[in-house]
């Protein structure tokens, strides 16, 4: 069952950010647009160079007005602990939530039963709290930070826009397609 269109359930979680214990809701996700990076466990291999991917990416995204979320089934206090011994985690700056409950992963549909860990997963969310668009990747695949840049782009200018859509490979400023009879069997 696909997550598209779904709005986000309640929770709480406690997380890790800016050097202090904080606790992150479903509310953090409303009024923003939001990425959540869902990976395997901290302490390991492809995960960190995902997560310093993220990390590039973060300035360009918020000034995006996005919010960069990343969450992993291990402690807010694990958390603290990879940020303070990993010199590549030590440079993030994005909020880092635990979910040793795994509710937040189960809701994703990103939860390895078997494993108790998340798969690579990755959200857009719009600022009433509703997935846009997701991927998600076998636990040897890492991600590319930067595509979701075009995709946030994509989403935005499709909710200030109602009645127009992104053709693939749209960038901004270039043009978009409004459907309708005109255009089918032309495209």
């Amino acid at each position: 069952m696909s997550l598209i269109g779904k709005t986000i359930e309640p929770f709480t979680a406690n997380a890790y950010h800016n050097e202090e214990f904080i606790s992150v809701s479903d509310e953090n996700f409303k009024g923003q647009w939001s990425v959540v990076c869902f990976y395997p466990a901290d302490f390991t291999f492809v995960c960190p160079t995902e997560l310093a991917d993220l990390q590039d990416q973060y300035e360009t995204l918020k000034k995006l007005g996005v919010e960069v979320y990343s969450v992993s089934t291990d402690t807010h206090f694990t958390h603290k602990a990879w940020h303070d011994h990993s010199e590549v985690i030590s440079t993030i700056e994005y909020i880092m939530i635990g979910d040793p409950s795994h509710r937040i992963s189960r809701f994703f549909d990103v939860l390895n039963e078997e494993e108790g860990t998340a798969q690579r997963g990755t959200f857009i969310i719009d600022p009433d709290g509703v997935v846009q668009a997701m991927e998600i990747n076998a636990d040897g695949i890492g991600r590319d930070a930067s595509t979701l840049i075009d995709k946030i782009k994509a989403a935005q200018y499709v909710r200030k826009n109602p009645g127009e859509v992104c053709p693939a490979k749209w960038k901004e400023g270039e043009e978009t397609l409004t459907p309708g009879l005109d255009l089918v069997g032309k495209i």
